[in-house]
């Protein structure tokens, strides 16, 4: 519930900075590694959007892999968890590059 009262929050913020009143969608583009299950977003947006200048609006989610630097093999993977082994060496030496994230992508506005 917090992070989509965050989502609000911003959504709110541009609607003051950019003079509309009404949104319509929400795209959010959340990371395979930042720990938030889409399903519970789309859940709770609704009912924290009730009431709002989002009220009513779709969420649509967009998933990013996660992506890490293998310092074993100096190469880029796609991971899909933490703590998983290289897949192209075995090495658990890899530093996450992406899939940390969560950002309103876009707004569409009536």
């Amino acid at each position: 519930m917090a992070l989509c009262e965050g989502i609000i929050e911003i959504v709110e913020e541009e609607a003051r900075r950019r003079s509309f009143s009404k949104v319509k969608t929400v795209c959010l583009e959340i990371g395979a590694l930042s720990h938030v299950a889409p399903e519970a977003m789309k859940f709770s947006f609704a009912a924290v959007a009730a009431r709002t200048i989002a009220d009513g609006a779709v969420l649509e989610i967009v998933e990013q892999p996660g992506l890490a630097w293998c310092m074993a093999c100096s190469t880029s993977v796609a991971i899909a968890r933490r703590y998983e082994p290289c897949p192209c060496c075995g090495s658990y030496q890899l530093q996450v590059t992406a899939g940390e994230e969560m950002r309103v992508k876009e707004l569409e506005i009536d």
